[in-house]
C-alpha cells in the first residue's frame, strides 16, 4: 500500500491509472476506522480496479465549540486496517495540503443542508461539501462510497454531484451496527460504560417507528412521539432532534405514505450520536 500526502502526487497517481483504463474507487474518512468504514472499503475493492482511501479530519466542518481538537485519531492503527482491507493508496494530507494559507472558496448545498443536523450545526455541511469536492478533484475517482448512517451527508453529496455535473458515481452503503443495534461511529469511543448501554435507545426508537410503519399508521406526529418516548426513558439523553422526513427533501412530514425517513440526533452525556432508518413499502409483483 502506497501512502501519499501531497496533492500533486495523488492526482498524478490517479491520472496515470485512468489513462490505462483503470477504475478507481474512493472511500473518504476522518480516520479512527471501524467496521463501518471497512465495509465501504470492501465494496470499493470489489467494484473497482484500484481503491483509494483518505484520512483527513476536516476542520471546516466543525463548529467553534465542537470536538475538532479531541476527535479520536489513531493513524498507525488506521494504516494497518487500510492495508488489510486491500487499499492501494492511502491519502493522508494535512490541513495545509488541503486548504493552503489563502483559502476562500466554499460549496453551499442549500435546501437539503438546512434541516436536521444542518439546523443544529450551522456551517457543518458547507465544510463537508467543500472538502468532499476538493477530495474528488484530488483523487479523481470513478466511484465514491458513503455510509447511510450519515444520511443527510449522503444527500448533500449526492445533490452536489448532480448539480455540479461531477463524473463520480456516489454509492450509498448500508449502516453497520453493533450486535445490540447501535450504529458504528468513531464517536462511540467517547461513551462511558453506562452511556454505551443507554445509547441503544436510538436503535430501539427507530425500531418502534418501523413497527408503526408496518401497521400502516399515517400520523407522522405519532412516529415522533413514540421515538421520543423511548429515548426519554434513559436518564442521560438529550435529543437535538427526533424527526420523520421525506427521504429526498429531508423536510418534515405530516402524513406517512409509501416512504419516509426516521432520523435522530441525541446527546448521550456529552456525546452527540445520530442514526436513521428508511421505511418503504414494496410493491409485490403479480
Amino acid at each position: 500500500m502506497r501512502i501519499v500526502q501531497l496533492v500533486p502526487e495523488i492526482q498524478g497517481w490517479s491520472k496515470s491509472h485512468r489513462a490505462k483504463g483503470k477504475t478507481i474507487g474512493f472511500v473518504p474518512t476522518m480516520g479512527f476506522l471501524h467496521e463501518g468504514h471497512l465495509s465501504l472499503m470492501s465494496r470499493g475493492r470489489s467494484e473497482n480496479d484500484l481503491l483509494c482511501a483518505s484520512i483527513f479530519v476536516n476542520p471546516t466542518q466543525f463548529g467553534p465549540n465542537e470536538d475538532y481538537g479531541t476527535y479520536p485519531r489513531d493513524p498507525d492503527a488506521d494504516t494497518r486496517k487500510c492495508r488489510d482491507a486491500g487499499v492501494d493508496v492511502l491519502f493522508m494530507p494535512g490541513a495545509d495540503d488541503v486548504y493552503g494559507s489563502e483559502f476562500q472558496t466554499y460549496v453551499e448545498v442549500e435546501r437539503v443542508s438546512r434541516t436536521l443536523c444542518g439546523s443544529a450545526r450551522p456551517g457543518h455541511f458547507r465544510g463537508v461539501a467543500t472538502v468532499v469536492l476538493k477530495l474528488f478533484n484530488m483523487v479523481l475517482p470513478d466511484r465514491a462510497y458513503f455510509g447511510m448512517k450519515d444520511y443527510q451527508q449522503l444527500q448533500v453529496i449526492r445533490t452536489m454531484a448532480r448539480d455540479l455535473n461531477l463524473e463520480v458515481r456516489i454509492v450509498p452503503c448500508s449502516t453497520v451496527r453493533e450486535p445490540d443495534g447501535l450504529a458504528m461511529s468513531s464517536r462511540n469511543s467517547y461513551l462511558s460504560h453506562e452511556e454505551r448501554r443507554q445509547a441503544v435507545c436510538l436503535y430501539e426508537a427507530l425500531l418502534a417507528a418501523g413497527r408503526l410503519f408496518e401497521l400502516g399508521d399515517t400520523r407522522a406526529r405519532r412516529y415522533v412521539e413514540v421515538m421520543s418516548e423511548r429515548i426519554s426513558k434513559e436518564p442521560d439523553t438529550a435529543p437535538d432532534y427526533v424527526s420523520l422526513v421525506d427521504p429526498e427533501t429531508l423536510h418534515d412530514l405530516e402524513e406517512v405514505h409509501d416512504r419516509c425517513l426516521a432520523a435522530l440526533a441525541v446527546r448521550i452525556g456529552k456525546t452527540r450520536l445520530i442514526d436513521n432508518m428508511v421505511f418503504e413499502r414494496t410493491t409485490k409483483g403479480a
